[in-house]
């Protein structure tokens, strides 16, 4: 299974973007689903996840209010609405799946084995 993200660019602060995760060569069924972030120089952080199982979704305190996180099941794919954007949220954003069913690791990178690629987002001051 593969994941390809896109979506990403640069925007002005306070502008939006949607980020698009398109799955190809299988399906999810179970477990979760999440995007993670990377800005020059730090490491790799969670912003937000679907359990695909009820799709519930989880949240990091810095992108709770102003980003949403879907899934399409019938287009296969996963997103990220972003709004209100900052330039503290430039970074390169990742797609990722878990078939983790365990509430608890739903934030935690390790527990995510495929991946996309990332794509750019660059919030400009």
């Amino acid at each position: 299974v593969q994941l390809q993200a896109c979506g990403g660019g640069l925007v002005q602060a306070g502008g939006s973007l949607r980020l698009s995760c398109a799955i190809s060569g299988g399906t999810f069924s179970s477990g979760s689903m999440a995007w993670f972030r990377q800005a020059p120089g730090k490491e790799r952080d969670f912003v937000a996840a679907i359990r695909l199982m009820g799709n519930y979704a989880y949240y990091a305190d810095s992108v709770k209010g102003r980003f949403t996180i879907s899934r399409d099941r019938a287009k296969n794919t996963l997103y990220l609405q972003m709004n209100s954007l900052e330039p503290e949220d430039t970074a390169v954003y990742y797609c990722a799946a878990s078939s983790s069913t365990i509430l608890s690791t739903i934030r935690i990178e390790r527990a995510y084995a495929n991946w996309g690629q990332g794509t750019l987002v660059t919030v400009s001051s």
